[in-house]
């Protein structure tokens, strides 16, 4: 088999690069013109605060309380899930920033964090880096842990503002 050469390489993903798949109303929902580029403008914990068992919630004023007894019930429809176990702050931070870049013209995403049970002093790392991002990210509108079908207290929905 021959080696592609570095020429052809770049002409290949120029070309993929430049084309973007359309949704199924033929709407082209995921431009480069107008994707957002990723946030990288989130500061890291240091410190656990949030027990895992915890139910946190956030909404920025003008957030409809109907939206937010979706999320509580778990009636946003079908989400793009990011599964954070394992990583460590930095990698869950990348990760959010990345897949969140990604499915920015979703209005609902769902975030697992875990419950921190291997965490010292039932205090969750994750849990509370998260809410601390998702805090700081200008996109995000609302959050709250998931109902126990859903994860519970060791996810989160978030709904991300629509551009």
């Amino acid at each position: 088999m021959k080696p592609i050469n570095e020429e052809d390489r770049q002409l290949f993903r120029s070309t993929v690069d430049a084309n973007t798949p359309a949704d199924k109303d033929g709407a082209n929902r995921s431009s480069n013109a107008s994707k957002k580029p990723a946030f990288t403008a989130y500061s890291y914990i240091v410190d656990a605060n949030l027990e895992g068992s915890e139910i946190v919630s956030y909404a920025q004023s003008g957030v409809s309380t109907k939206i937010i007894k979706k999320m509580k019930q778990g009636n946003v429809g079908c989400t793009p899930v990011l599964d954070l176990h394992g990583q460590t702050v930095i990698e869950a931070c990348e990760s959010l920033s990345n897949f969140m870049c990604h499915h920015q013209f979703e209005s609902f995403i769902q975030i697992i964090h875990g419950k921190g049970y291997h965490s010292e002093n039932g205090m969750s790392i994750l849990k509370t880096q998260v809410v601390s991002f998702l805090k700081q990210h200008p996109q995000v509108l609302a959050f709250n842990s998931c109902p126990d079908k859903d994860g519970g207290t060791g996810a989160v929905f978030v709904l991300l503002k629509q551009n």
